[in-house]
């Protein structure tokens, strides 16, 4: 028994120590390695650099009051188209307390001296009707009674204004009602009826009733890279990509680069703006998120290689030309000249022809 199972034991042995050989003798084999071919082609190569911005009207209106009071009434919303003179809303206007009595003051001493007039000239026609007096004294009092006339009633008016904003002889013209000073689109009305108002003037800007722009004139205005904003220039084609509307793009024209830079998180990003063609079926609205996409370089009907294939030393770049295929695949480590690149093709000036292969990313042979 013992001697069967010594006997087992050495088989065992014998085993593991062969396939511990043939083990080692695989792994000391080379590996033979093939390479994917590609083969160069003639194609048309582009940089492009891409600005960040948002799509917004080229003018944005704030209608603003020229008078101050209580919102009375909002006749339009946010969204609304809106005519020039059409009217927005309505203010009321709550008196100041001072210019409410300097105006009845006002009126009350006009009528006192209208009427003083009034008697005066009723006396001055009766002594003129009995031929007592000139034309030229009667002339004079006629003048007299017309400014007390007058005074009285733009003391009134004064009076009007002061308590509502309007008077009757110029309803139309009134600045209690706030109008559109323009034809566009209303984009936002942050004033609810009751909301106080200030009116707009040399030491205030005043509350915005309104905001109101054309928006069939749309600019994206965006940023770009310095390292980027020496090879645009005005005029240049931009294609549009809008978060918002995928699957479409705009056509746009860069027609501003601004002179300064502005620092921001570090590096100087200097602002740009470019006119957009929007097709009449497509709906735009104000504040869309934007990607702009500049092509500053252009390379057409040149070699292309794929980027990957280029051996990078030094100053030199180099790629791998295919000699021969039997019974294994043998390269040649060939100088090139490189041009254009996309970051995924890269032109190919010099070294390499149409007709030659050039080796690839490298796979093992099954």
């Amino acid at each position: 028994m013992k001697k069967y199972l010594k006997i087992i034991l050495l088989c065992l042995l014998g085993i593991l120590l062969i396939w511990t050989f043939v083990f080692l003798y695989q792994k000391s084999k080379p590996k033979v390695v093939v390479y994917e071919l590609v083969s160069p082609e003639l194609g048309d190569l582009q940089k492009a650099t891409v600005a960040t911005g948002k799509v917004e009207p080229r003018d944005e209106v704030l209608i603003k009051p020229q008078i101050s009071g209580i919102i009375d009434e909002v006749y339009k919303e946010a969204g609304q188209s809106v005519k020039k003179g059409e009217v927005i809303a309505k203010v009321k206007v709550i008196p100041e307390l001072g210019q409410l009595n300097s105006a009845e003051s006002r009126v009350r001493l006009a009528e006192i001296n209208g009427a003083q007039a009034e008697t005066d000239f009723a006396r001055m026609k009766k002594l003129y009707d009995d031929k007592l007096i000139s034309s030229e004294e009667y002339e004079k009092s006629q003048v007299t009674v017309r400014q007390a006339r007058e005074e009285t009633q733009t003391a009134k008016d004064n009076l009007e204004i002061v308590k509502e904003g309007i008077t009757k002889n110029s309803a139309s013209f009134s600045s209690t009602m706030i109008r559109s000073t323009i034809d566009g689109l209303i984009l936002d009305v942050p004033v609810k009826t009751g909301n106080s108002v200030i009116m707009s003037n040399t030491f205030n800007d005043g509350t915005t009733i309104a905001t109101v722009a054309n928006m069939n004139d749309l600019i994206f205005r965006g940023n770009i890279d310095e390292t980027e904003v020496g090879r645009i220039h005005e005029g240049m084609p931009i294609k549009l990509t809008i978060g918002a509307l995928q699957d479409l793009s705009f056509e746009a024209k860069l027609e501003y680069i601004s002179p300064k830079g502005v620092e921001t998180n570090g590096a100087n990003q200097f602002e740009i703006k470019a006119a957009i063609t929007v097709p009449d079926t497509v709906q735009m609205r104000s504040g869309y998120s934007a990607n702009a996409e500049i092509v500053i370089q252009r390379a057409s009907k040149v070699i292309t290689v794929p980027e990957s294939t280029i051996e990078f030393n030094g100053d030199s770049t180099f790629v791998y030309i295919m000699t021969d295929s039997v019974p294994e695949q043998r390269f040649r480590r060939t100088p090139v000249v490189t041009g254009l690149s996309d970051g995924i093709k890269i032109e190919i000036k010099q070294g390499v022809t149409i007709d030659e292969k050039v080796r690839g990313a490298e796979k093992e042979k099954k």
